[in-house]
């Protein structure tokens, strides 16, 4: 990573910008659960990101990182709908295959996973904070 070794908060910043962005995403999944489109290729399909460990040699200690965002999941399922506005010339619409269960799932753990690295960050500030009380 670098020359200087990471300290705990950088650790726990970084795991919580990693879990922001699989927050994000959730959210986006969500947000586009149920819509259609006019074909296959323009309809909404559910993005995760991919983590990448992060080994800091300097402080021996891991993090995360996010490596890029993929499309996953099932492909959008073709439904016949004449009267809908975004049919194509056969009346059919592709509406996007999220599984809003799995996205819930993925929101609880997601939260769960930021509480935890602040609750690393609030304990490192105490320990430290009563470290320099020691030392008056």
């Amino acid at each position: 990573m670098g020359d200087r070794p990471l300290s705990i908060f950088q650790v726990s910043g970084r795991a919580m910008s990693a879990q922001l962005v699989r927050m994000n995403a959730t959210a986006s999944n969500l947000a586009n659960a149920g819509t259609v489109a006019s074909s296959a290729e323009a309809a909404y399909r559910t993005i995760k990101p991919v983590f990448r460990t992060a080994f800091d040699e300097a402080s021996g200690m891991s993090t995360v990182d996010v490596e890029q965002i993929v499309t996953a999941g099932a492909e959008p399922t073709k439904r016949y709908d004449p009267g809908n506005p975004m049919a194509d010339k056969d009346g059919n619409v592709w509406e996007s295959a999220v599984d809003e269960t799995r996205e819930l799932v993925d929101m609880l753990e997601t939260a769960r996973s930021y509480q935890n690295n602040v609750e690393v960050m609030q304990t490192a500030k105490q320990l430290i904070s009563e470290t320099l009380k020691l030392g008056r």
